[in-house]
């Protein structure tokens, strides 16, 4: 049995993008819905945040100790000192219903993420590449997206189609992506995959929406490991720590009732548990602007 402990409780309403600083010892994650990029410093336990201008569906880190956060309007600069944003570059101008959700950057420095529509029921969402080329529509008619993240040697990247309940591979040669298949479904009842991440080992980690647990896929996608949690919905995993064998886990609260919540008083809480395997160091955008 994993030990689960609630090492924030933020209450987030969409707890989600949780990643970790090794300079700084902290985890940063954002709260979409609550439009605020939290800090948790797991040193002393200490919350920073920051209020977002529209929602804000992750945040990463860039070269020259930058950020770049995903608004709902597209990427912009994000100066931690000063709490400003600075539009880099519009996503979706064309569709005024989608926001931003979810991003990983890759070993080679590009930031890939997703869109989607914010009422959640139309499939105007895309994938898409930001790097030295510019912005780029990699794959698309996606109600939810979640993710990407790789795999440890770069070859394999994995993309999530929440409402679908499926996790996609593609295969990942220089930035271009093809041969899409599906590398697991989700069987549980109720259950919708939310954000991936990866392990050392090449295992593929998702986060269980009104699935009461995160689970581990081996890179054949064969169910390895569940992790039950105490609250409903969880969004996406970190690897943190000096040894990356601490998981932490956003969890969320949009969506359950009064009386869901009562029996749920830490959903939106920042979670933490010891795993086996160590996960991967996160990667920085290259990024000259």
């Amino acid at each position: 049995m994993n030990k689960i402990e609630c090492v924030c409780a933020v209450g987030a309403q969409l707890g989600e993008g949780p990643l970790w600083s090794a300079k700084d010892q902290a985890v940063w994650f954002v709260d979409i819905k609550g439009r605020q990029i939290h800090r948790f410093d797991t040193r002393g336990g200490a919350l920073t945040s920051w209020q977002a201008p529209e929602e804000v569906g992750f945040i990463v880190k860039a070269t020259g100790d930058r950020w770049i956060a995903g608004l709902k309007s597209g990427l912009h600069a994000f100066t931690p000192d000063t709490g400003k944003f600075t539009l880099i570059a519009r996503v979706d101008s064309d569709r005024p219903k989608n926001r931003l959700n979810d991003g990983y950057v890759d070993a080679a420095g590009r930031l890939w993420f997703g869109s989607m529509d914010n009422e959640e029921s139309q499939p105007t969402g895309s994938l898409y590449r930001f790097d030295a080329r510019g912005l780029q529509r990699c794959d698309e008619n996606y109600v939810i997206t979640n993710g990407p993240t790789t795999s440890p040697d770069g070859r394999t990247l994995y993309h999530v189609d929440t409402l679908q309940r499926v996790i996609y591979a593609f295969d990942l040669n220089d930035g271009e992506i093809g041969n899409r298949r599906v590398f697991a479904r989700i069987e549980k009842s109720g259950a919708y995959p939310d954000g991936p991440a990866t392990d050392s080992a090449g295992c593929v980690w998702i986060g269980l929406f009104g699935g009461w647990a995160v689970q581990r896929y081996s890179p054949g996608g064969e169910l390895l490991q569940t992790i039950d949690m105490p609250v409903a919905n969880c969004t996406k995993v970190t690897f943190g720590g000096s040894d990356l064998r601490t998981l932490y886990i956003t969890t969320a609260w949009k969506g359950l009732s009064k009386e869901q919540l009562a029996t749920q008083p830490l959903a939106g809480g920042l979670f933490s548990t010891r795993v086996d395997t160590a996960g991967v160091s996160p990667n920085e955008v290259r990024y000259d602007g």
